[in-house]
């Protein structure tokens, strides 16, 4: 009997609306992605929010009805049972909320986020709409502009700590403190506290590469652009804005951490605002990427041995032993089936063996030729990667480095491993390069504070307040930039 009679009140609402906007056409505005119903001028403007909400909730059913919120069930939540006028003052002006809810709307590029996404000038007609003298729909306009702009700042909010394309999924710091974003209470508060804007930038990811980030691009913004140069400067500002959205995906909040970025070669040591040490890194080819994930350095291993990839091996060593067993001990390499029992390779027939029949595990002992070096770091992982030295050093020169396959060598990783004993306040006492060569055995050295590593992809960073680009290397950016900037809805 309820939904009977809000599906008449709504209906009446309608079609009194579809009347009064024939006899006032100033009152109608261009139709929007956000454009809501507009009801009598006789009602309420609270009466009129909570029509406009029910006819929302129904618009996937109702023949004609406009699209729905972008926000939707936040918008509803905002509002709640009673809803009431949040953004205007009387019946003809806005408040000081709204008027600054609205410059910081038509400032979403600084945060990478497009104003059209928001309806910015669809608002701004609105609200110069409240200005009109005439009294007739008065309560209409303030009622669409009030629902409006709560649907935008709430999607604004959204975008900010979830992502633009992630909207309903929780973010990584959700997850790790299991508190779910409640942007309608938000708001609420924030009016209350008249702390909006505030209140709306809280929303972003507060790890310090984000922060940074975003304070360069929207200087970078401020700069002036020379005419023949607006193609590059779009495509610069996408790939910035691209990468917020991905930090906003993977953002994390510790006061000291590792970072790598695939794309810079770069590993940074972090500690609160300040980064203490930077390494550079050889990453994954291509065709073997290196994985993002978020993981700790629990330990590490000095003279380690190395165990072969079964796909290293049956790719790269089986050709070679097919030409020559004795290329294993040249190498320092042991040969053992799959119960761990050593063989001698010059008893198989090699070229009798195929990938698909290799039965065997190859190990590298310590020493100069180890492809892990004299150190490995080791952090939990589904995709058996390390973090590791290599006795070919002269390829951190490069400017190109991804050549592994899909390991992450580091340069000067045993400074790396002093640090984080130092970071516990325990002695430095590691071997020399040689020691390590000539140790019989590997040695772990547990951490008793593991330290937090992020390995993520990011083509553009903040260096020194100034925005820095690297190579997509991975050809990640395409498919993100498309999805971001494509569909954008054009006004």
């Amino acid at each position: 009997m309820l939904h009977r009679i809000v599906l008449l009140v709504t209906s009446t609402l309608l079609s009194l609306l579809q009347c009064t906007e024939q006899q006032h056409p100033a009152l109608t505005t261009p139709a929007h992605p956000t454009a809501l119903a507009t009801t009598p001028t006789e009602a309420t403007v609270s009466q009129l929010i909570r029509a406009m909400l029910d006819t929302s909730a129904l618009s996937r059913t109702a023949p004609g009805a406009r699209p729905a919120l972008q926000a939707g069930s936040y918008v509803h939540t905002f509002y709640g049972a009673e809803p009431a006028p949040a953004w205007t003052a009387g019946t003809d002006s806005i408040t000081t909320e709204a008027t600054a809810a609205l410059t910081l709307l038509a400032q979403a590029k600084s945060y990478g986020l497009q104003p059209e996404n928001y309806a910015i000038l669809h608002l701004s007609s609105l609200r110069d709409s409240l200005r009109f003298a005439a009294s007739a729909g008065r309560n209409a306009r303030q009622a669409r502009f009030d629902v409006a702009l709560s649907d935008a700042v709430l999607r604004f909010m959204l975008d900010l700590h979830r992502g633009r394309l992630r909207m309903y999924t929780p973010s990584p710091l959700e997850k790790a403190t299991k508190r779910v974003f409640q942007p309608a209470d938000t708001l609420r508060e924030a009016l209350a506290a008249r702390r909006v804007v505030a209140a709306v930038l809280a929303c972003q990811p507060p790890t310090h590469e984000y922060q940074r980030l975003q304070k360069a691009l929207a200087q970078w913004l401020r700069e002036p652009v020379a005419p023949d140069s607006a193609y590059q400067q779009q495509s610069h500002y996408e790939q910035a804005a691209l990468n917020l959205e991905r930090w906003r995906w993977e953002a994390f909040a510790a006061p000291d951490y590792v970072l790598i970025n695939l794309p810079a070669y770069e590993l940074y040591v972090v500690s609160g605002d300040s980064v203490l040490r930077r390494h550079r890194i050889i990453i994954g080819k291509p065709q073997t990427p290196s994985p993002t994930l978020s993981s700790a350095i629990s330990y590490f291993t000095l003279a380690p041995d190395w165990h072969v990839p079964r796909s290293i091996a049956t790719k790269e060593i089986l050709p070679r032993l097919q030409a020559d067993a004795g290329y294993l001990a040249r190498n320092n390499y042991a040969l053992y089936d799959m119960r761990g029992r050593p063989l001698d390779p010059y008893q198989i027939n090699w070229r009798q063996v195929t990938p698909a029949s290799f039965a065997y595990t190859i190990r590298q002992s310590a020493g100069c030729d180890n492809a892990l070096g004299n150190i490995v770091f080791r952090f939990a992982n589904p995709y058996s990667v390390y973090l590791h030295d290599t006795p070919v050093r002269q390829l951190f020169a490069q400017p190109v480095r991804a050549l592994s396959h899909g390991c992450i060598r580091v340069e000067q990783p045993m400074q790396l491993a002093a640090y984080l004993l130092q970071r516990e306040g325990r002695a430095v006492n590691l071997p020399s390069e040689a020691e390590c060569a000539l140790q019989p055995r590997p040695q772990d050295v547990r951490l008793r504070q593991p330290m937090p590593l992020h390995i993520r992809y990011f083509t553009c960073a903040a260096e020194g307040g100034k925005l820095r680009f690297y190579n997509d290397v991975y050809r990640l950016d395409a498919g993100l930039r498309q999805a971001l900037f494509a569909a954008a809805p054009k006004l």
